[in-house]
């Protein structure tokens, strides 16, 4: 595989000021370029914008069972090293944040085990944060 770029992603959010406060304040994202209907973050070097929501549709939620526990789909997030996993762990934690999969260790003992949580933003974006302890194990079939 040839070096890895960032990626990017945007999505609806129902507020740009609780999107600046949860992406920036609470998970320490840099902003980028803004106008009034949207904010680009650098989302552990990938590019993440947030667009305003003007049309009040809401997303049909799905979950798919994934090791015995049902995961929202879509969702998106960030494979980190360890120590930052923990950190974000604590910290979302610390700001009172509700998990949707609490974090934990999931596939142990198996391949491609993984510490894994996820959560959702205000707008009601899931997002799964998880590391492996054996990187090489990120496409392991």
């Amino acid at each position: 595989m040839s070096k890895l770029r960032p990626f990017h992603l945007a999505v609806p959010v129902i507020d740009i000021t609780q999107a600046r406060a949860f992406y920036g304040d609470l998970l320490g994202c840099k902003e980028g370029r803004s106008s009034d209907h949207w904010v680009d973050f650098d989302l552990y070097g990938h590019q993440f914008v947030c667009h305003q929501d003007t049309t009040g549709q809401q997303k049909d939620a799905m979950c798919n069972a994934v090791d015995g526990v049902a995961v929202p789909v879509p969702h998106f997030g960030v494979i980190l090293e360890m120590a930052d996993w923990k950190a974000l762990r604590d910290r979302l934690r610390s700001g009172g944040v509700k998990f949707i999969v609490e974090p934990q260790i999931r596939f142990e003992g198996q391949t491609g085990e993984q510490a894994t949580m996820f959560f959702t933003d205000p707008s009601g974006n899931a997002l799964e944060f998880k590391s492996f302890a054996d990187d090489s194990q990120i496409f392991a079939t």
